[in-house]
């Protein structure tokens, strides 16, 4: 009895001295983050989940942006993704790399269905997009998986090279997917042009087993891609966005950014029986971004903040409100457009100056064109320029919108 004892006791340190290994799945990031800096011999093995769990929780206390800024730390982030500038700032959160200012301008190019993106200092973060973008792997995961197949003779963009260069290839990267890992390349590598299979690219990972097989899952995913982004056919049809602007969406500089906060509506017009589910889409040059839906409220309250690369030549910030439907298309609940220029003349200006104080920096007239309730002052307030406005859509028998601008500059 007593050796049975000093058996077990003897079994039980070996196992604690032993070499756990981490666990495994979509974890695995994380835990291998988490421990980076503890003793193997310390780390939890996958019997010790309470402290595993426990560990985790700790990781997660330290909020949302602190686990940002450690993410960059990490060696395979410091750059760029895709062109290798250093310190990005800007985060694909679909994707899972971080990005610098520059290519985020073309991510958003791509649609917030193919690559939704985030500023690390600009928007505000929550625990679960964190561990999402966590569970992706960073830049190098996400790299050996998009560019496995990338040609010998194919060069990636570099800090310094044209928007031209910089949009072809996160296109065929992303969009395209013509370099992702699988088992035939000879499905992955097409000539760089538009194809009714290369609109509506495979979800990562697809496998390809043979031709047939490929083609009616292909055929599967289109119709489901297409269901669930059925309002954008209504967008691009009402925007009249032409298939020429679509194929230089991305090719054209940025002079900065623009953050939408769409503070809320009021009286917007029904389009249900009693009701509407609205949300918002906002609309600058070839780019798109929309809002959450809110169902069934006609005063609804989104708070709700979204970036948009500002072009060279400044476009009109067109807004539409549509009603949301399950089974038909989405009821169209008025729109407006803003002009912008005069924030980005003001933010322009402040950057040249010195002022520090808080001040009006100028303010644009309420009239019939633009259908402001009230003149739109321009405010400097914490080093930031901001527009609040407040206007009559359009085109509909009634509703009112009232959002937030803020131009941000380039070097942020």
């Amino acid at each position: 009895m007593i050796r049975s004892s000093i058996w077990k006791l003897e079994m039980s340190t070996q196992y604690e001295k032993s070499d756990p290994t981490p666990p495994s799945g979509s974890g695995s990031c994380l835990y291998d983050l988490l421990c980076s800096d503890t003793p193997r011999w310390e780390r939890p093995s996958d019997s010790d989940t309470t402290s595993w769990l426990l560990r985790k929780e700790t990781w997660r206390s330290f909020g949302p942006q602190a686990r940002l800024e450690r993410l960059l730390e990490d060696t395979g982030n410091r750059v760029c993704a895709d062109c290798g500038s250093p310190d990005p700032k800007w985060v694909s959160l679909s994707i899972g790399v971080f990005i610098c200012i520059k290519c985020s301008g073309v991510h958003r190019s791509l649609g917030s269905h193919i690559s939704k993106v985030l500023s690390v200092k600009l928007d505000e973060w929550t625990e679960d997009q964190v561990d999402g973008l966590v569970n992706l792997g960073g830049n190098i995961v996400v790299n050996n998986k998009y560019e496995a197949f990338l040609p010998n003779n194919l060069k990636k963009p570099r800090p310094d090279s044209s928007i031209e260069e910089r949009s072809d290839f996160i296109k065929r990267k992303y969009e395209m997917q013509q370099f992702l890992e699988g088992e035939h390349t000879s499905c992955r590598l097409q000539p760089h042009h538009r194809t009714p299979s290369s609109t509506l690219p495979l979800p990562p990972g697809y496998p390809l087993l043979n031709e047939k097989k490929h083609s009616e899952k292909q055929s599967r995913h289109r119709i489901g891609h297409r269901f669930r982004n059925s309002w954008g056919r209504k967008d691009s049809d009402h925007l009249k966005i032409s298939k020429k602007s679509n194929s230089l969406a991305g090719m054209v500089e940025f002079v900065g950014l623009i953050k939408v906060n769409v503070v809320k509506g009021t009286n917007l017009a029904v389009r249900d029986m009693l009701s509407s589910d609205p949300y918002v889409i906002l609309a600058l040059g070839h780019q798109s971004v929309r809002t959450r839906v809110i169902k069934n409220n006609l005063n609804p309250v989104w708070n709700e903040s979204l970036m948009l690369s500002i072009p060279e030549n400044i476009p009109p910030l067109r807004v539409i409100v549509y009603d949301k439907d399950t089974f038909t298309t989405d009821d169209f609940m008025g729109d407006a457009e803003i002009d912008i220029q005069p924030l980005v003349a003001a933010a322009k200006a402040y950057e040249k100056s010195e002022i520090h104080e808080s001040m009006q920096l100028g303010k644009c007239l309420a009239n019939r064109d633009n259908n402001f309730l009230k003149d739109g002052i321009i405010n400097l307030a914490d080093g930031k320029v901001k527009q609040e406005i407040s206007f009559r859509l359009q085109n509909v028998e009634r509703g009112i919108l009232e959002i937030e601008l803020e131009c941000v500059p380039l070097t942020q």
